[in-house]
């Protein structure tokens, strides 16, 4: 019998609907997208949301969206938001048709109207305001996902040779558990379930 290694394959195809805006973003120049790893997690944190809403902070080109949409449960519904037109326009173009997924072009603050959520990945807005900024769209029991976190080993983190104070305030926060999940070489990601 093969052993384990606990790490998922590297060569697991995409999901066409991650394929599709992937190769938006390319097109577009968008060099921001998350990571497969991120979105593999955030598919599968979208399964467990149940029929509650998931959202989307910094839809970018919906490769993130398209992830979420991937994992999201029958019947659930997922609202993002990006400030830039011509993204918003094009992760709307990619969900055209989806009842499930609306998407706002507005300032990251526009998806309180649509909360709380069961799931919401903070890619853009509200990331840098801290858990202050956006625990009030987040349901008791809900989780918030933030991403593009360089590793750091020891506490508190740092990042530059100083301390990572956005971070810090996400892991110690007391209205969450948050806790560090590698998602690449280097790079870490946020889980926090709002108490």
């Amino acid at each position: 019998m093969p052993q384990r290694t606990g790490r998922a394959p590297v060569n697991r195809p995409l999901p066409p609907l991650v394929m599709r805006a992937k190769r938006d973003a390319a097109a577009a120049g968008f060099g921001r997208s998350c990571r497969d790893e991120v979105g593999r997690l955030l598919a599968t944190l979208a399964g467990t949301a149940g029929a509650g809403p998931v959202g989307e902070l910094g839809s970018g080109y919906g490769v993130g969206t398209a992830w979420l949409r991937t994992g999201l449960a029958p019947g659930a519904r997922l609202v993002t938001v990006d400030r830039d037109p011509a993204a918003a326009a094009a992760t709307g173009a990619l969900f055209a048709g989806d009842p499930a997924v609306t998407v706002l072009v507005d300032d990251w603050r526009a998806a309180a109207g649509h909360g709380p959520y069961r799931l919401l990945f903070c890619d853009g807005g509200g990331k840098q305001g801290g858990p202050d900024a956006v625990t009030g769209l987040v349901a008791p029991g809900g989780v918030v996902v933030l991403d593009d976190f360089t590793a750091s080993s020891g506490w508190p983190p740092t990042f530059g040779g100083e301390v990572d104070r956005l971070r810090v305030s996400w892991l110690t926060d007391e209205r969450f558990l948050a806790t560090e999940v590698g998602t690449g070489p280097g790079v870490v990601a946020i889980v926090a379930t709002r108490r």
